[in-house]
């Protein structure tokens, strides 16, 4: 008798944890998994060295776990229920966060592609390619300007106009619509030498200086048959004042974007 009450309380309990089992309520074991990629493509000019994380584990590239200069990462991971994946990129020796990126399962390959120098950060390289110059002995320009009031503090956040010219001060062109994220139209001159530009940065559609009583010049040079993706890049003084802004910096020198 005694067995046969045993035999039916174990039937009992494997008959309740099978209907518990079958309850949809229930999280499942195994969560949702949906494979992704993010291609980072950056150069770094930093001093120090970049480490990049993923929800604050290292990625490794072969035995490395930090990176100079040219850094190139296929990452391949997984996103799970929550669709989300944080990539920090990060000063090894100072452990200053430099860079963070939000990934969603909205886009299963993302292109993450950056420039970084002391100050400086330059986003989404890789998307905008460089302008394609139409005539032979001509160069071309597009700008952006992620420094903007970084030290001027000016007060005028719209869009900038290049007023372009000469030594001699001949007027060559005007780029348009250079702001601090995504470039600038494309503009096309006639090169010549010698091969200095300099380049009025002025508030859209005026002559006003986007810098209040303070007339900004960039000097920079033209290359016939080439063209560049320029950084404008705003410099203090030894007080941290304001003192110009710099054009020498070319996204093409350190990219690839055939």
């Amino acid at each position: 008798m005694g067995n046969k009450i045993t035999a039916l309380l174990f039937l009992s309990m494997v008959l309740l944890f099978s209907g518990a089992c079958t309850n949809d309520e229930l999280t499942p074991y195994y969560k949702e998994q949906t494979p992704a990629k993010a291609v980072i493509r950056g150069y770094s000019a930093l001093a120090d060295s970049l480490q990049i994380k993923a929800d604050g584990k290292i990625i490794k590239f072969g035995t490395k776990d930090a990176f100079t200069k040219k850094v190139s990462i296929d990452y391949d991971f997984v996103f799970y229920e929550e669709g989300v994946k944080n990539i920090e990129i990060s000063n090894k020796v100072t452990k200053e966060i430099i860079h963070t990126y939000k990934l969603t399962k909205q886009n299963t390959v993302d292109t993450l592609s950056f420039f970084v120098r002391p100050n400086l950060y330059v986003d989404e390289v890789l998307s905008e390619k460089p302008g394609v110059v139409t005539k032979t002995g001509n160069t071309g320009f597009k700008f952006i300007f992620p420094t903007m009031n970084q030290y001027s503090k000016s007060g005028y956040n719209g869009k900038l106009d290049g007023i372009m010219r000469k030594v001699t001060g001949e007027v060559l062109g005007v780029a348009k619509n250079i702001g601090n994220s995504g470039y600038s139209d494309f503009i096309e001159v006639e090169a010549s030498l010698p091969p200095i530009i300099r380049m009025e940065l002025v508030k859209s559609g005026t002559t006003e200086s986007y810098i209040k009583d303070k007339k900004v010049n960039v000097t920079m040079l033209m290359l016939a048959n080439k063209s560049g993706l320029i950084v404008l890049d705003e410099k203090k003084n030894a007080d941290g004042a304001f003192s110009n802004v710099e054009g020498t910096l070319n996204m093409v020198d350190y990219f690839d974007f055939k």
